[in-house]
This record gives C-alpha cells, structure tokens and sequence, in this order.
C-alpha cells in the first residue's frame, strides 16, 4: 500500500524536488523531507512555494517543447 501511494507520487509530483535535486547536488529524499518539515513549521509556505515552483516548471517545459518543433513537424 505505502509502495503505491510512493509511486502514485512521484509520478504527479511535477518534477519539482528532482528538478531542485539535480541541481543543487543533494539528494531527493532529502529534499523532499525538508518541504514536509518546513510546511509544518511555517504554516504551508514551502507548500506555496512548491506549486509556484511546479507551475513554472510546467511552463518552461512548455515552452522548451514548442520551440523544439518546426513548421515541417506537421
């Protein structure tokens, strides 16, 4: 049960924490903890931050996918 609910997850979990992860050189898991013990401490802030962060990210790849394409891909 706990195995799906980790990888039902980390499919819909945009990509945020990796992103940060690959980065910065630390590892996801610790990242990941860090947003869950922040959001306790600082009432959901780092919860605010991840969707900004997630919403960006969506956007970028967006982006990066359109400009990949050319007119001769139709």
């Amino acid at each position: 049960m706990f195995q799906q609910f980790l990888i039902f997850f980390e499919k819909r979990s945009f990509g945020v924490c990796t992103y940060i992860g690959e980065r910065l050189n630390i590892s996801i898991s610790k990242i990941r903890l860090f947003f869950i013990y922040s959001s306790f401490l600082a009432v959901g802030f780092p919860l605010v931050f991840y969707v900004f962060a997630a919403i960006v990210l969506d956007v970028r790849h967006y982006v990066k996918k359109i400009r990949t394409s050319s007119v001769w891909d139709f």
